[in-house]
């Protein structure tokens, strides 16, 4: 006889699945708006009406044992079709309501999107923005996450996407250093001058310079007397006379705007790649996606 699924069951699955995604208690409290503890009771109930140990827990790990690794596939199935009635219900209304949850880096969530979201919530008052910035790779369902802007090519082809604007790298100075140095006027001439270079924080390796140069783009690597790891801070060495470095120009427009860094070898300027929005399938019709998605595309198509 089929045993029948009790709330609590239900509800501890729902845990179970997220504290096995995220890999911690703490995680999935957060992804669910509770509390750790919170999730640790209903975990635990839940081991004990199925009579299966689903974690092994140290006071710094939390893993999936054997048997909790062939149910979490399973779990994550259910957690996927609970939330699919959510978006469907929320997809019904005509106006867009509740919390819209967006991930980004932390260079567009600051430059690009945090000054338009006041924008947004007055033409959307009903909507409350999550915004979650880091540099590293959030999955965007196990995070419960409604819409990303990411930069570069979509890796995970489960995901809905809209090409938003090109990312154009372009040499910047200010004009202090420019005036001690001088300016050069081809890539080959950055030998001569103090480069200031980015190193990503997921691989670890320094940035490659791309120009144009007759039909075709070459790249190098200069000595950089500075690396940093943040493009912003890229950009706050150079303004302070650091010397010369690579930066999107959507990062250094302001900057350009006061006078403080000065476009170098502009001819030689490429676009690397673009900036995309991002959603999950089970997010296509709900109107806080539809309606951020076409405001992005406003901000975006900016100057």
């Amino acid at each position: 006889m089929t045993e029948q699924l009790s709330l609590e069951r239900l509800t501890g699955i729902v845990a179970f699945a997220k504290a096995g995604s995220l890999g911690s208690f703490s995680a999935a409290a957060r992804a669910l708006s509770v509390s750790p503890s919170a999730v640790s009771k209903t975990i635990q109930r839940l081991e004990q009406q199925l009579g299966l140990r689903l974690f092994t827990r140290t006071t710094r790990s939390l893993a999936l044992t054997p048997e909790g690794r062939d149910l979490h596939d399973k779990a994550l199935r259910l957690l996927q079709a609970v939330e699919d009635v959510v978006q469907s219900a929320a997809a019904a209304q005509s106006e867009p309501s509740g919390t819209l949850k967006i991930a980004a880096s932390l260079p567009i969530g600051t430059r690009l999107l945090a000054p338009a979201l006041p924008e947004f919530r007055r033409r959307h008052p009903k909507v409350a923005i999550d915004l979650r910035l880091s540099d590293h790779f959030i999955n965007l369902v196990e995070e419960g996450i409604d819409v990303a802007i990411r930069i570069g090519p979509l890796a995970d082809s489960r995901l809905v996407a809209r090409t938003l604007a090109p990312v154009r790298l372009q040499a910047y100075a200010s004009p202090a250093y420019l005036q001690a140095r001088g300016t050069p006027l081809r890539p080959e001439d950055l030998s001569q001058h103090d480069c200031v270079n980015f190193r990503y924080q997921t691989s670890g390796q320094v940035m490659r310079w791309s120009f144009r140069v007759g039909g075709r783009t070459v790249e190098l690597t200069p000595e950089a007397g500075i690396v940093v790891d943040v493009s912003d801070a890229v950009v706050e060495v150079l303004t302070a006379g650091g010397g010369i470095g690579m930066a999107a120009s959507w990062i250094a427009a302001p900057h350009v705007r006061r006078g403080s860094l000065v476009p170098l070898l502009t001819e030689h300027a490429v676009e690397s790649s673009v900036i995309t929005a991002v959603w999950p399938e089970s997010r296509r019709g709900h109107p806080n996606v539809k309606a951020f998605v076409a405001f992005l595309e406003e901000v975006f198509g900016r100057p």
